[in-house]
């Protein structure tokens, strides 16, 4: 079976086109400030419409949520890594439900080699017997819980800017994404970029996370300082192209760099843009050690139908739609 057979959905077959190194290009990423949020909606709301239709990444800053709780949440996850394998092993990955501790599992369509790296990842509904306790460590769940909800926040009050853009109630995405109910499934992923032994090489193509698109609809993503890697590849040109154009982003503990996922795209009637991005090997002279990050995932809840206002696709369930994805990108383990 040939690879492009292998995924049922148009942004699978794409995916799984794009493994090479392309070109690094500099260029800028859009900076929007949410500062006084509810006064400047509309102009905020335009800023955001922008980026999402032409680039599909921007970043966000004075977004409300306090540089201090996302270095503790950070601290939490390097502590969790930080356990023996046997112990992260008490938290395994459940399959077709994104949640669960997996190590070097993830196998990117446009690769098709795992990705260097471990993951912790925190959907609500299925959390009962994840959590490590407190004698391992110790306020680990309050604080990535609480981090989780701050996350979920600002995406809502992003979400709410295209909704109005779409035609779409102000409060339609908030509803779809909703943290009260069993259907949720979005999704807080801590993250654990292995380090580089001394004198290590690695062969051509492999990479911390292989190019791809996010299957959600808007993901966040928390860098920590001095810790590079991710580069992107704004939507527009990525389409149909052997040599994509990439450009790293520089970390900083104080911005949320955002991304249009595939689940919006669709929603949007193509409107919106996914876009592409890695997260790319260290090289010879720069920081070889761990390299950590959060990203989290806003991802309707799977009894909500995804279809957009001018019904370009058929209506698909937001269940049926992740797990195709989920389990193309787990395939290693399937």
């Amino acid at each position: 079976m040939s690879q492009s057979k292998a995924y049922g959905l148009k942004e699978l077959e794409f995916e799984s086109t794009i493994g090479g190194e392309g070109i690094e290009t500099d260029r800028q990423i859009p900076l929007i400030d949410l500062s006084d949020f509810d006064n400047r909606r509309a102009e905020i709301t335009e800023q955001l419409w922008q980026a999402a239709s032409e680039v599909g990444f921007f970043q966000l800053v004075h977004h409300g949520l306090d540089v201090a709780r996302v270095r503790e949440a950070f601290a939490m996850a390097e502590a969790f890594f930080a356990q023996d394998a046997d112990t992260k092993g008490r938290f395994p990955l459940k399959e077709g439900l994104n949640t669960g501790w997996e190590f070097k599992s993830q196998v990117r369509p446009s690769t098709g080699t795992a990705d260097e790296k471990e993951s912790f990842q925190v959907t609500l509904p299925y959390m009962d017997d994840l959590w490590p306790g407190q004698t391992t460590l110790p306020e680990f769940q309050r604080v990535i819980l609480d981090f989780e909800h701050r996350c979920w926040q600002v995406g809502m009050e992003i979400l709410s800017c295209f909704a109005d853009k779409l035609g779409f109630e102000r409060d339609f995405f908030t509803r779809a994404h909703d943290r009260s109910s069993p259907e949720y499934q979005s999704t807080l992923r801590l993250l654990h970029y292995l380090p580089l032994p001394e004198g290590a090489e690695y062969p051509p193509g492999t990479w911390r996370a292989g190019a791809h698109t996010d299957f959600d609809c808007l993901t966040m993503v928390f860098q920590k300082e001095g810790q590079f890697g991710l580069q992107v590849c704004p939507g527009k040109d990525a389409q149909g192209r052997a040599d994509q154009e990439w450009t790293s982003v520089v970390p900083r503990d104080d911005v949320i760099t955002c991304n249009i996922g595939d689940m919006l795209m669709r929603w949007s009637d193509d409107r919106l843009r996914s876009t592409l991005h890695r997260v790319r090997m260290p090289r010879s002279g720069e920081y070889q050690g761990p390299r950590y990050s959060m990203a989290f995932f806003c991802q309707a809840n799977k009894d909500v139908m995804i279809q957009g206002p001018e019904q370009k696709y058929p209506a698909i369930s937001a269940r049926d739609y992740l797990l195709q994805r989920i389990n193309a990108n787990f395939a290693g383990k399937m």
